[in-house]
């Protein structure tokens, strides 16, 4: 891989996380907004950030739950949206780790072959020589 393709890649990676946290964020807010207009239980903003946290991670821990069928309809579209956003933060995270894992297999990889040109060098000179004293002993 190229100096400059390690780079945009090195770029994306890290930029792709960072707008798929800024999504998840965004998403959390609207959810949190949309439950607390949609919910009745929902009396503050922070309790529909809390409702949609906990359905976004689907985690359910039974204190607030959609009551009304526009709720449990959002709350369908927030687990779907929630799913989607932690697989996307997966996916980066995975790829960062193996990002620089290829970078050190790439650099192993570039001294062997380093030492292996030098090798062959060598070769070629020997075997250079060993032709010339046969041709000087004929």
């Amino acid at each position: 891989m190229t100096r400059w393709n390690r780079r945009r890649s090195r770029f994306l990676t890290r930029r792709g996380l960072l707008y798929t946290l800024a999504l998840c964020m965004v998403i959390q807010l609207l959810g949190g907004v949309g439950f607390w207009i949609l919910e009745p239980r929902t009396e503050t903003l922070a309790d529909g950030l809390w409702l949609a946290f906990t359905t976004a991670a689907t985690v359910g821990y039974g204190d607030m739950v959609p009551s009304t069928h526009a709720s449990r309809a959002f709350a369908v579209v927030v687990v779907l949206l929630g799913l989607t956003v932690l697989s996307l933060v997966t996916a980066s995270l995975a790829a960062m780790f193996v990002e620089t894992e290829e970078r050190q297999i790439e650099r192993d990889l570039m001294q062997e072959l380093a030492a292996l040109r030098s090798e062959l060098r060598e070769m070629h000179s020997e075997l250079r020589q060993a032709t010339a004293k046969r041709e000087a002993s004929r």
